[in-house]
């Protein structure tokens, strides 16, 4: 099978790392895939790394005819069979490729940023799709709900499929090793307003006062924008300049995971978190908030703790629970840890992308 990957971002992200591991893993399973991109960045990078050369297409606008044109040029040249868009953005290129070469369309839609009100061209972009889509992705029921109330998609045309993570790169990470007692919780996400750092500081402020030996490491891209820069300033005023580190990208996942007690995810609004994953596979207890993507991967209680989202206190009580009785916390790990496994893998994920498309092409 011949397939044509389109995504319009450069940057590290979930949505980057699903991109890139159905690219390669199902030219693993023998398919061909051609890899498109809009420039250089970490994607690229991690591309090559894997031995996929990405073909690089500028494009600075919704409907730019030379990007289309130039896709239309490598549908043909290289014998196309299917085309596979992510993101809001490709997924409308991908429609008008599609409808103009005649080319099946799988478009994944990953969260809420492929969702928004004040979307320029949004009738017409909501038109093309609907004609040059043959299937959509979601990657979790709520926000299947929430993109077709949004009436961005045709349910009867939808699968909902699971972001997977490597469970067995997790599986072999290294022992924790507790240092003088010490208590480390992790978050990883980039820094934007979504992931809601700012109220995880606040959370933190109340942990540590009941607890000073805890403290916090952030992963994720972004140190030096404006928004970090008011967290900076929200850590000073806080006090918790050395208890709090932003460590800024991440490029050794499982590595950071390693150094962890407790994952937190203090996120306002999650399509899907592949960073709870992971870090249940990684055998680490959760504690996330109720945005969305969490409520379909932890059962409360059972294999992970979830509490209410944009408050603090909830947020810090969560953590203290567990803190306090490292029983139940190894409990809930464990549990998660074998949901991951079970549930999650990226295997699984690839499967169940790959019979989509036979399905597709009949």
């Amino acid at each position: 099978m011949k397939i044509l990957h389109l995504i319009d971002t450069t940057g590290p992200g979930g949505a980057e790392t699903v991109f890139i591991e159905l690219a390669d893993r199902l030219r693993e399973r023998g398919h061909h895939s051609t890899v498109v991109i809009r420039g250089e960045g970490w994607v690229a990078e991690e591309l090559r790394r894997r031995g996929l050369e990405p073909i690089l297409l500028p494009c600075r606008g919704s409907f730019e005819l030379g990007f289309l044109r130039s896709l239309k040029g490598l549908i043909e040249d290289r014998g196309i069979e299917l085309i596979q868009s992510h993101l809001l953005g490709s997924n409308v290129y991908a429609a008008l490729a599609g409808l103009w070469t005649r080319t099946p369309v799988v478009a994944t839609y990953h969260g809420m940023v492929d969702i928004s009100p004040n979307e320029r061209f949004r009738r017409l972009k909501k038109w093309v799709m609907r004609r040059g889509i043959d299937r959509y992705v979601v990657v979790s029921q709520r926000l299947l709900g929430v993109i077709e109330n949004n009436d961005l998609l045709q349910r009867d045309q939808t699968t909902v499929i699971y972001n997977g993570v490597d469970v067995e790169a997790s599986g072999k990470m290294a022992v924790r090793d507790r240092q003088g007692g010490s208590i480390t919780i992790g978050s990883l996400g980039n820094i934007r307003p979504a992931k809601a750092y700012d109220r995880l500081l606040e959370a933190a402020r109340i942990v540590i006062d009941r607890r000073p030996e805890v403290r916090f490491v952030i992963g994720g891209e972004g140190k030096g924008r404006s928004l970090y820069r008011k967290l900076e300033q929200q850590r000073r005023d806080l006090g918790l300049e050395n208890q709090v580190e932003f460590l800024g990208f991440v490029e050794n996942i499982q590595g950071f995971l390693s150094q962890l007690d407790l994952f937190l995810l203090t996120s306002s609004s999650e399509g899907f978190s592949i960073a709870t994953i992971e870090a249940m596979a990684a055998g680490l207890p959760v504690v996330a908030t109720r945005c969305g993507g969490p409520e379909e991967i932890i059962e409360d209680g059972v294999d992970g703790c979830l509490v209410e989202a944009n408050n603090p206190e909830a947020i810090a009580e969560g953590l203290l629970a567990l803190i306090d009785d490292p029983e139940q916390a190894r409990a809930l790990a464990e549990r998660g840890r074998l949901k991951a496994r079970d549930t999650y893998s990226m295997d699984r994920m690839i499967q169940r992308y790959e019979d989509l498309y036979r399905e597709v092409l009949g």
